[in-house]
């Protein structure tokens, strides 16, 4: 008598799609050449509203005195950059896919040792002329170009602007806080250095630093 094997149920389940908004702004050649754990988290998709964390620790904060500055005076639209000195404290980072926008909010809080944690938001929009912005606060945002060097994925701005409704203006040289350059760098094991370093062309350098923050894809919230 002939047997007729038991056929299984199809498995419809549907793999989640990768994000590609990041990867669309390098080069092929780029996106190869960076480390397959970086490609990873920058291609993970996240639902309207979910949040992924991922913890740390400030390794070093440098802030000169103009640094130091611009940094309070900053604080007026949001308090974009550090203001605390203090390295070896607690650092977090959440990414939320931004439902309005269509981009997504990054927010970081930095444990200070003598008063309450700095919380520093932005919001990174796929659009303009580079196809990266990163908006900041009452208006201000800036343009950023992605670049890889030393298998590290480096966020570099490429002009400020004020955005007035649908209109974005350019904020001239002599008014712009100068090179910001933020980079990512793959550590291995799960781990990776968060680097900001921002250069005036007359004062040098107003702030450098770095922080290490580790993977931990339990920490992944849905909304």
């Amino acid at each position: 008598m002939l047997t007729i094997p038991k056929l299984e149920p199809a498995d419809t389940t549907v793999a989640p799609l990768a994000d590609l908004r990041f990867r669309k702004l390098l080069s092929q050649a780029q996106w190869a050449a960076l480390p397959a754990a970086v490609r990873k988290r920058f291609t993970k998709r996240l639902a309207g509203g979910a949040t992924v964390v991922y913890t740390g620790h400030v390794v070093e904060t440098e802030i000169s005195r103009a640094g130091m500055v611009l940094a309070q005076l900053a604080r007026l639209i949001g308090a974009p950059l550090p203001t605390s000195r203090d390295g070896g404290v607690p650092a977090v980072v959440t990414v939320t896919e931004d439902m309005a926008t269509g981009g997504q909010i990054w927010t970081r809080l930095y444990a200070r040792r003598d008063r309450f944690p700095q919380v520093i938001q932005s919001s990174k929009r796929f659009a303009g002329e580079t196809g990266l912005e990163e908006h900041i606060g009452c208006g201000i945002a800036m343009s950023l170009t992605l670049a890889v060097e030393a298998e590290a994925l480096l966020f570099r701005c490429h002009k400020y602007f004020l955005q007035v409704g649908r209109f974005k203006l350019t904020l001239p040289h002599w008014v712009s806080p100068g090179a910001l350059t933020v980079g990512h760098h793959d550590l291995g094991g799960g781990r990776f250095a968060f680097t900001l370093d921002l250069t005036h062309p007359w004062f040098g350098t107003l702030i450098s630093q770095r922080a290490v923050f580790e993977e931990t894809p339990s920490h992944e919230v849905p909304s």
